[in-house]
């Protein structure tokens, strides 16, 4: 029993140490925001490609934003 108690403990400690390790958490963070701005800019480009109205739609609509906030 007591071999079972120390083994326990032991397991116990070692996965309290591998539960607590946030090496390379970080990284896959970074990842993430990379794959999402990938993802955002092919999103762009495929809309202002070719002749898609959607892109023409787009451009039309910052054209009027820009429009208003300059005031003409």
């Amino acid at each position: 029993m007591k071999k079972m108690s120390e083994l326990y403990t032991k397991c116990s400690i070692k996965l309290n140490g591998m539960v607590r390790n946030e090496r390379g958490s970080q990284t896959l963070e970074w990842i993430g925001i990379a794959a999402v701005v990938v993802i955002v800019v092919g999103v762009i480009s495929t809309a202002f490609s070719g002749d898609q109205q959607f892109g023409k739609d787009v451009v039309k609509k910052f054209s009027k934003m820009i429009e208003q906030i300059g005031g003409g």
